[in-house]
């Protein structure tokens, strides 16, 4: 879609003004940072961010009803999502950072702690390559095994059917999932200069 309705939902996270800018250099006009249901509701396409601690990220979700909201959009209405790091965790059915946490459960899997080989630094903090597989149409414009800016210390561990991008770090690392119209992805894209702006290029394309 060349000039699709675009809602970054808005959940007092803290990247969603630096998501904005990354489209925005893009030239999509049709773009709005929002956690109102009509908005949502009239968005062709929704990118979840997020940065911080698991636990706040979907307390703020569900003290704005917004989990309520995004489950008639993505599940029921099938519209397109794109979850970023913290935004791509909560598409589990929990996570074990500082105790166990309720996700979105729309992909089944667990968010745990890296636990990487000797040499490895926690947080995971840098540029990685991440190998894609699954032929996943978001990286579609970038070349094989692209470069992508991480920071996170927990990762999404979920069966490798979903898998759609891996990074190496002394364990294999979930980079990129995806399950019908529902896409996250563990690194900043909007960090990720060319490459970030080439990924987010495809999945609007995709839709």
């Amino acid at each position: 879609m060349k000039n699709p309705k675009i809602v970054i939902v808005d959940y007092g996270v803290g990247n969603t003004h630096s998501v904005s800018n990354a489209i925005n250099s893009l030239g999509y006009k049709k773009l709005k940072i929002s956690d109102k249901e009509s908005v949502i509701a009239e968005a062709d396409v929704l990118i979840l961010p997020g940065v911080g601690a698991f636990e706040a990220c979907a307390d703020n979700l569900r003290e704005r009803n917004l989990d309520t909201i995004l489950n008639e959009q993505v599940l029921v209405k099938q519209k397109p999502i794109l979850g970023i790091c913290v935004g791509m965790q909560l598409l589990a059915t929990h996570s074990e950072e500082n105790g166990l946490h309720k996700g979105l459960n729309w992909i089944k899997g667990t968010v745990k702690k890296i636990q990487p080989m000797e040499n490895y630094a926690v947080p995971h903090v840098g540029w990685n390559d991440v190998y894609t597989q699954n032929n996943s149409p978001i990286f579609i414009n970038n070349e094989r095994d692209s470069n992508f800016y991480f920071d996170h210390s927990y990762y999404f561990d979920c069966r490798n059917e979903y898998i759609i991008g891996f990074c190496d770090y002394g364990i294999k690392v979930t980079a990129a999932v995806q399950l019908d119209n529902i896409f996250g992805v563990q690194f900043h894209p909007e960090k990720s200069q060319t490459s970030g702006l080439k990924l987010f290029r495809s999945f609007f394309n995709s839709i």
